[in-house]
């Protein structure tokens, strides 16, 4: 989907930057236009910033106190950036939010921090913000505003977090109260950043939380605030700076992986309307000197996000930032994200911080690794295959490892844990959405191997065993249930990257009667997608070439109602019209059965009926042999 542009940006540099054109002033003409947009919703005194949207759940005062809260980060990130050489109002406005926030008699103070309080994360904003503007904003504050200031940010000393990323907005915080002489607990700081030893699983990732968590807050959260801690605590911070500098470093390793030629990341996890939040591990790469990108990557892959999203109108005609990817689009959210939850995109401003003579702003633009050839990366910690093809630009991300769900116990049902289209699809890509709305999530047809039973309920992929992730092979296996019938079915899949395809090998377990479902990827446009099938395959198209292929290669049974689109309406991120092709067996026999297909997501012209012959499937008592064009076998 592509709008039109709202930004008046300076003129691209094809020099400095020959692949985006961006420049240090187009990233600082843009903060300056998304925060000039705030100002006609901010309460009298400033303290709040009461935007245009869908509520959520905390209510209109800390939805308010969420627009200060995200918004000054960005201004931080624009004023210490500019070493406090910007429009006087903009120092102005968030100097006198404090004073007003603080007040209980201002009529727009802000809600005292409570235990697992919504405040507690806006919070951490305030701190960082606080501490990067200090020479501008804190340092020039009346005693009694300061005060006020304090004893707001006291509610956290002693209080209580929810057990995730949460625990380290406490931690800077207090670490703040700490740098300015404060009551603080130098216990909630330690324990806290202890915890999070405990979600640490190894080649630079983290479990957000007890559990199989990952999603982009591994780094704009667990990788972020460790470090931003640790600039606020300078030499005092017992050495654990160094350990969390070489852990981003390993994630910096793959984290290139994640973006499309275009710019766009992987469509994956909660929270993903903070957009290019997604760039804040990249820039805290660079201001912890721990990155193992060259300053023109670095560069390259934050301008090439942040580029992506205003040519698709981001931020809108108002200057802001709605509940969505691209334009509104709710279904991506959660009950949490308020109007101005958004703004934690400011998270991708941080390179600003940065002063202009650093070689991340200075030095030639270079290519992203899927510029340069296909890429094919294996993530065992998470369960992960990246897979970019450097004709399209396209990253697909196959997904046989993250569900969200709590921590698996050999004595749980194996089937049990929640189903969000986020997190439980077999695969994502940096060019689709899985499809979202309430009555699509029902349906379940997209990025999907299914039992169906014969009133027409699928089963969920709830919780995700996982079972191998190495070269170009994932596996895992998913415990299927249908309606009035107690037993647990065994879905095993096992996914081979081979060229630009994903050839999947399910091993299915299914009552008599149910039928096999598989669904590819839903491609989306403002344009009804074209679509057509043949015996065992199907396909759609969208109006700019992107085109989502199935084709069936062993064990669909043929036959013309095998294979066809399904559509739907407003269930997409990625645009208003989607389409999804998938394949579907006879009712089951009973008992196990072997189905084969390849997936195929491209912006090449995509030919499904030749592609059924560019594998051969071979299978046997115990194995299924795969043998390409090229003479390459895989035996799964």
């Amino acid at each position: 989907m592509s709008v039109a542009p709202h930004l008046q940006l300076p003129p691209p540099d094809r020099l400095l930057s020959s692949r985006t054109g961006w420049t240090r002033a187009h990233w600082e003409v843009t903060a300056d236009r998304m925060l000039d947009a705030l100002v006609p919703y901010a309460t009298p005194g400033f303290a709040q910033y009461r935007l245009p949207g869908r509520r959520s759940w905390s209510g209109v005062v800390c939805d308010g106190l969420e627009g200060f809260a995200r918004s000054f980060l960005l201004a931080a990130c624009r004023i210490a950036g500019a070493g406090g050489a910007v429009d006087p109002a903009l120092i102005e406005r968030y100097t006198a939010g404090l004073a007003a926030g603080t007040d209980p008699g201002s009529g727009e103070s802000w809600p005292r921090l409570t235990d697992c309080s919504q405040q507690m994360v806006e919070a951490a904003s305030v701190a960082v913000a606080l501490h990067e503007t200090r020479p501008w904003i804190w340092g020039r504050l009346d005693a009694r505003v300061q005060e006020r200031v304090v004893d707001w940010f006291s509610g956290f000393v002693g209080g209580r977090t929810w057990d995730n990323n949460w625990r380290l907005f406490q931690v800077v915080s207090e670490q703040f109260l700490a740098s300015v002489g404060a009551p603080y607990s130098r216990s909630d700081i330690e324990s806290n950043l202890d915890r999070i030893e405990d979600w640490y699983v190894g080649d630079g990732w983290y479990t957000d939380g007890d559990g199989r968590n990952f999603d982009y807050y591994i780094g704009w959260a667990m990788h972020l605030y460790p470090l931003l801690w640790s600039r606020i605590a300078g030499p005092d911070d017992g050495g654990r700076t160094e350990v969390y500098r070489q852990r981003l470093s390993r994630f910096l390793e793959d984290y290139p992986h994640f973006f499309g030629s275009d710019g766009a990341p992987v469509h994956q996890g909660r929270s993903l309307t903070y957009r290019f939040a997604a760039l804040a591990p990249v820039w805290m790469g660079a201001l912890a000197d721990c990155t193992p990108l060259a300053p023109g990557l670095t560069r390259r892959l934050a301008s090439g996000t942040m580029r992506h999203f205003a040519e698709r109108g981001v931020p809108d005609e108002r200057g802001l930032l709605p509940l969505g990817w691209y334009d509104t689009f709710l279904p991506s959210t959660q009950p949490y994200s308020g109007p101005a939850s958004p703004y934690w995109a400011s998270k991708g401003f941080l390179g600003l911080l940065l002063p202009a003579d650093h070689p991340v702003w200075t030095a030639r633009e270079l290519p992203l690794p899927i510029e340069e050839s296909d890429q094919y990366t294996a993530l065992p910690a998470p369960g992960w295959l990246l897979h970019g093809t450097r004709d399209d630009g396209i990253v697909r991300l196959i997904n046989h490892g993250s569900d969200h769900n709590p921590p698996y116990d050999e004595a749980d049902d194996p089937s049990e844990g929640t189903h969000d289209p986020h997190y439980a699809k077999l695969a994502y890509s940096t060019a689709t959405a899985p499809e979202a709305a309430p009555h699509a999530v029902a349906r379940s047809v997209d990025g999907h191997l299914a039992l169906v039973a014969p009133d027409g309920t699928p089963s969920s992929r709830r919780r995700i065993h996982p079972l191998r992730c190495e070269g170009r092979v994932a596996a895992s296996w998913y415990a299927a249930r249908l309606p009035g019938d107690d037993r647990p079915y065994r879905i095993g899949t096992t996914s081979v990257l081979h060229g630009g395809w994903e050839i999947r090998v399910h091993r299915v377990e299914a009552p008599e009667g149910a039928v096999v479902r598989e669904g590819g990827h839903a491609v989306a446009h403002v344009e009804s997608p074209f679509a057509v099938s043949g015996p065992d395959w199907a396909l759609a198209r969208t109006a700019d070439g992107l085109s989502s292929a199935l084709v069936a290669l062993h064990g669909w049974d043929g036959g013309t109602e095998g294979a066809d689109v399904a559509r739907d309406v407003q269930s997409n991120a990625y645009g208003p019209r989607s389409a999804i092709p998938y394949l579907r067996s006879r009712p089951h026999p009973g008992g196990r059965s072997i189905h084969v297909s390849l997936v195929a997501l491209s912006r090449d012209a995509v030919h499904p009926e030749a592609l059924r012959d560019s594998v051969r499937v071979r299978t046997g008592a115990d194995s299924v042999v795969l043998t390409f064009l090229d003479g390459t076998t895989v035996e799964v």
